[in-house]
């Protein structure tokens, strides 16, 4: 394998894009008043404006030892890098709310945009592209538009799953703010699509892709 192939054989999200890429926050409720709403709490961080920086996606182990049986020859996509076997996507727009975790639940909502960048899956003359992540923290969820051999096979589509059970506290360096720990897992809608495009079966709803750290600029 070449060295994308080996640090990068992944079935998609975010993706970060993805790629997660993805949700930041727990998706676990509460049935006390404060942790069900975000509407009387004060954030810890609000960011209005989205300026730059990235969601980073470090592979699973296993993952990539999966996917590598299907034969699957992975790419960077646009702006998108391989660093240090994790996925980085760009970060080109969109807000985020930080709470104390805790106070409210969801405690990360926004939207995390990474246009003009993704990867792609080939397997012989078929090749998957996933593109434009974007994140929804509060709903745990990542999407993508999706295109088979160049031709659009979805828009917006629910790619990755975002786990954030395992989100590590915020935390600030300077003008940059890092969430790190999501877990990232394939979708089921994903999977269908990546098991119909590639003849298999072997793609799960619920696939670990890798661990998200997303670090964006605070002014």
């Amino acid at each position: 394998m070449n060295r994308i192939a080996r640090g990068v054989i992944t079935a998609t999200a975010i993706a970060t894009v993805a790629l997660g890429a993805a949700a930041c926050s727990s998706n676990k409720s509460s049935s006390t008043p404060a942790a069900s709403s975000t509407s009387a709490a004060a954030p810890l961080a609000d960011i209005p404006a989205l300026s730059g920086q990235s969601t980073a996606v470090a592979l699973d182990s296993n993952f990539v030892a999966a996917l590598g049986t299907l034969k699957l020859t992975p790419g960077v996509i646009g702006t998108a890098k391989l660093t240090n076997g994790s996925l980085v996507f760009p970060i080109t727009g969109g807000n985020v709310k930080y709470f104390k975790p805790g106070s409210v639940s969801p405690y990360v909502v926004g939207d995390i945009k990474h246009d003009g960048s993704g990867f792609s899956l080939t397997g012989g003359a078929t090749k998957v592209s996933l593109t434009n992540f974007d994140i929804d923290p509060g709903a745990s969820k990542l999407y993508g538009d999706v295109a088979v051999n160049g031709k659009s096979a979805a828009t917006h589509a629910l790619l990755f799953g975002l786990n954030g059970n395992t989100l590590k506290p915020l935390q600030t360096s300077g003008n940059t703010a890092i969430l790190e720990g999501t877990q990232v897992q394939v979708s089921q809608v994903a999977a269908d699509l990546l098991n119909s495009t590639f003849k298999t079966t072997a793609v799960k709803g619920g696939l670990l892709v890798g661990i998200a750290k997303i670090t964006v600029n605070t002014k």
